[in-house]
């Protein structure tokens, strides 16, 4: 914990607002509100300096602490605290007492900071984040296809791996088109599809309604013009993680993890120093069980799910990327798991064997 100050402020933050409470040694304290534009955060930066506060502290309150670190970084001592740490007293329900209280526990040293992560890092883990959004839209995108296909019982995905591969889409534009079966198997532009034709005849025995073709010809724009944004950002992030090589041939070194993988873990995690050991890295990720204690019995629950859900769920990909792989002492662990507890448990176990290979 930090030490004991002599004069702090404590915020408490909102979407279009934020209640500031100065509080020093002896017990003076002042309250004033700001709302979230720039010229009035420069006021409230202005107004804790003035007023001689030696450290703020805020909540870490989904993205409406990011303004508040943007103004102060670098001008005075600022710890962002876990929300979900510091709430949980009971007897504080308004606004202002929220930011006594913080004031109190900074005053006291008693805040536990969250880590924020340098500059660099946090633009870092922005593109991937952003990354994933881009691919979650692609993938919704696509099922509204696999949808607008199996309502008219065309069942292409039995035949194809992907159809949205290089045959895929040539036969999804061959049926938006109204084209007969023969005439697509016909033209289908690879040997090893065409050696499937008594299979796309069984797949392909209706065509498609108008509006499925509108929504199917609109869909595969959407999902070209979202991958050129991951392209772009593809791009980005392989220039940015160029400076961590050395820990991107670590992660890539483990079965299963590609460059985007890599690249997303190690921008999630930051700098793996700050972490002691692989059991902290994995409590950090949520991937150790919660424990309950009640006199002698000790209870194991589910994972915590503390910390970043994007490393947990690239690394729950990762484990199941593992899993699909040829005979390695890695999928054997999973199987090992698997035949006991199911494959969901399996997949978090070895995420979080994952996290000791990382650190």
């Amino acid at each position: 914990m930090e030490l004991q100050r002599n004069k702090v402020c404590g915020v408490d933050v909102h979407k279009k607002f934020l209640v500031a409470t100065s509080l020093s040694r002896d017990g003076i304290k002042e309250t004033k509100r700001f709302s979230i534009v720039i010229e009035d955060l420069l006021r409230f930066k202005d107004w804790v300096i003035e007023n001689n506060c030696e450290q703020v502290a805020v909540e870490s309150t989904g993205i409406y602490w990011y303004p508040i670190h943007a103004v102060l970084e670098g001008k005075i001592d600022l710890i962002v605290a876990n929300a979900y740490k510091i709430k949980h007293t009971p007897g504080r329900k308004t606004d202002a007492s929220d930011s006594e209280w913080i004031a109190e526990l900074c005053l006291n040293g008693m805040i536990e900071p969250s880590r924020i992560f340098p500059k660099e890092d946090r633009e870092l883990r922005r593109l991937t984040r952003a990354r994933e959004s881009y691919v979650k839209e692609i993938t919704q995108e696509k099922n509204k296809i696999h949808h607008a296909l199996d309502s008219s019982c065309i069942k292409l995905a039995s035949v194809l791996s992907d159809i949205f591969g290089r045959s895929g889409r040539y036969i999804l534009s061959c049926l938006m088109e109204g084209k007969s079966v023969e005439d697509i198997i016909e033209g289908l532009p690879t040997k090893r599809i065409k050696k499937k034709a008594d299979l796309i005849r069984e797949a392909i025995v209706s065509s498609l309604e108008v509006s499925q073709i509108i929504q199917i010809r609109g869909s595969l724009k959407l999902i070209d013009a979202i991958q050129e944004r991951i392209d772009e950002l593809d791009r980005e992030i392989q220039s940015r993680v160029v400076r961590r090589k050395d820990d991107l041939r670590i992660a890539m070194s483990i079965p299963g993890v590609g460059f985007i993988s890599a690249a997303t873990i190690l921008a999630e995690i930051g700098n793996y120093a700050d972490f002691k050991n692989a059991e902290q890295l994995a409590a950090w990720c949520g991937l150790v069980p919660s424990l309950y204690q009640s006199a002698e019995k000790t209870v194991f629950g589910r994972i915590t799910k503390h910390g970043s859900k994007h490393i947990r769920r690239m690394l729950v990909q990762v484990a199941y990327a593992i899993s699909r792989m040829k005979d390695s002492k890695l999928k054997r662990f999973f199987l090992r798991i698997q035949k006991k507890k199911g494959s969901k448990i399996a997949a978090v176990a070895l995420a979080r064997n994952l996290t000791s290979r990382i650190k």
